[in-house]
């Protein structure tokens, strides 16, 4: 089978970093704190990138929307294996405001217009954790899903996709063109090697604007406010189940 598979790779916060909420409770803080790509981004990458390798599909494009900081996350997935790259630009409060719906126009009005056979999404990100962008991409789109994917193979002009579920796994198998969502489990991804770093470098990343597909992104949701979680009460040592029950009894949980 040969197509075209495209890549979202979001730039995110990344994971070691301590999350701080603004004086203003308006949002996080995110000058001067260092980002990266996404981890279940990479996930996706790393296995679009593997079908490249076994001749399953031709080409691997990646795609991400924001400002100029996230060529960045681009060049990553590049020097990991892809071929080209697409930035979104997406700048100021429209950026702030960016969310699922938003993504998933963008990214269903790239499918077409690049012709894709795949579109591959991490089943979440880790800075708002919506699980949504592949979902609604393949409504946009009328096409097939499989979301939460730990393992992928191709059988002829199908995708076998084993799920990872509550109660354990589920495998389906689903027409092309088709819509993915990688889980933790689907592979391990690679680390970018000086060499491929350095060809990153040449490859061709496009530069768009939503307005040139056509691509409506303004936000129908307004965030309120942000607060940081309540600091945990500290425990308590009993020596006895007496003891214990009694302090049940006192907090009044019995």
């Amino acid at each position: 089978m040969s197509g075209r598979v495209l890549v979202g790779v979001k730039r995110v916060i990344d994971y070691a970093v301590k999350i701080r909420v603004k004086p203003d409770n308006s949002c996080v803080v995110t000058d001067g704190v260092k980002h990266s790509m996404n981890p279940f981004c990479e996930i996706a990458v790393e296995e679009a990138v593997k079908m490249k390798e076994k001749k399953l599909i031709k080409e691997v494009v990646v795609v991400s929307c924001g400002p100029q900081q996230v060529m960045e996350t681009i060049r990553t997935a590049l020097a990991m294996g892809a071929d080209r790259g697409i930035h979104v630009e997406v700048t100021g409060k429209d950026y702030e405001n960016l969310g699922p719906l938003q993504v998933s126009k963008i990214m269903a009005a790239l499918a077409k217009k690049e012709e894709a056979l795949l579109v591959i999404l991490g089943k979440q990100a880790i800075d708002d954790d919506c699980n949504q962008t592949g979902q609604m991409t393949a409504a946009l789109l009328d096409w097939p899903q499989g979301t939460f994917a730990s393992e992928l193979s191709m059988e002829g002009d199908k995708i076998k996709v084993v799920r990872e579920i509550d109660g354990g796994l589920e495998t389906v198998k689903i027409n092309t063109p088709a819509v993915i969502t990688a889980d933790l489990r689907l592979n391990t991804p690679r680390y970018a090697t000086l060499p491929n770093i350095m060809k990153a470098k040449k490859k061709k990343i496009a530069n768009v604007k939503p307005a040139d597909l056509g691509v409506d992104i303004t936000s129908r949701l307004e965030v309120l406010r942000v607060d940081e979680p309540a600091q945990r009460e500290a425990g308590v040592k009993v020596e006895t189940v007496d003891d214990l029950m009694a302090r049940l009894k006192e907090a009044g949980r019995i």
